[in-house]
């Protein structure tokens, strides 16, 4: 009887205690919901917020805008988990310095990618190219699909789908084909040295200035550049727009030689002189002796 009475003592104890725990914490648990979903709530929002007002900014990309959007709202969301945590006695500043400590630790494992991560914001913010337009490093060429945080998709000439991490296109020299409006090509030829330069220069010039996708300013010009070895070496300077440049480029270098046909202007092949003065003789030709044959004792 008197285990028996112990043991309904210990359990009334034992709930006795759970009744004062759940009472205790039980203010904690609510107000740890409420914080949840404010703070879900405001995440939301102020994601948003910020959304709308960077994609209000000049200049900002619209992908920059979605992940600085993104970063405040995993930020908020961060900050109520302490705030939560704390609600039940949990010491936060420990918390905090593993957070720190787990960050460090991330960042040094994803080294190579948070590079690629930074190089995408350089060029979101920047904007050296965008959609749409055709560049060329030392490695890479081709006309932009897409800008990521991490990599950059392109569309190569020849057809191909490229994928450049961002790193590799920060980190060099970029050629942008199609940021300016207009670009200038210069033509180079070598006719005959026997043919009318000045005829030749103005067939050129006629040919670009009946080209209406020539620019009339600046004016293009044509000029002697180098006496080769075997032409004189003239050149075509012009500028077009740089959306019809390639077209352009190539129906004036067949304009020039279809022109230069029938006007009886010659482009040469390289060839090589060699003159040999009439008084000069023959060198003589050397004889090699053959061997006198052994005489056998």
């Amino acid at each position: 009887m008197e285990q028996a009475s112990d043991a309904v003592v210990a359990t009334r104890a034992a709930l006795a205690q759970l009744m004062a725990l759940a009472v205790q914490y039980s203010f904690s648990i609510v107000g740890a919901l409420v914080l949840l979903t404010v703070g879900w709530i405001a995440s939301r929002m102020l994601s948003r917020w910020a959304f709308k007002g960077l994609s209000r900014i000049h200049g900002i990309d619209v992908t920059l805008a979605h992940f600085f959007a993104q970063v405040v709202r995993y930020g908020v969301l961060v900050l109520v988990v302490v705030m939560v945590l704390g609600q039940f006695g949990v010491q936060t500043a420990s918390i905090l310095a593993a957070l720190g400590a787990i960050g460090l630790a991330i960042g040094l494992a994803l080294q190579g990618t948070l590079q690629n991560i930074a190089a995408g914001i350089m060029l979101l913010v920047l904007r050296p190219f965008r959609v749409g337009e055709a560049i060329e490093t030392n490695d890479i060429n081709g006309t932009i699909m897409d800008i990521g945080l991490f990599a950059t998709e392109l569309r190569t000439y020849d057809g191909l789908y490229r994928l450049a991490p961002n790193s590799t296109l920060w980190n060099v020299p970029v050629t942008n084909y199609s940021r300016l409006p207009t670009r200038m090509h210069d033509f180079k030829v070598g006719i005959a040295y026997e043919d009318d330069i000045d005829k030749a220069l103005h067939i050129m010039l006629d040919l670009v200035n009946s080209d209406s996708r020539v620019l009339k300013d600046p004016a293009p010009t044509a000029y002697v550049d180098s006496l080769g070895d075997s032409s004189v070496n003239l050149t075509l300077r012009y500028w077009a727009r740089s959306d019809v440049w390639w077209n352009t480029t190539r129906d004036v270098t067949k304009g020039v030689k279809v022109a230069f046909d029938a006007q009886g202007i010659t482009i040469p092949y390289p060839q090589v002189t060699y003159r040999v003065p009439s008084d000069e003789q023959e060198p003589p030709l050397l004889h090699l002796s053959e061997p006198a044959p052994q005489t056998r004792n």
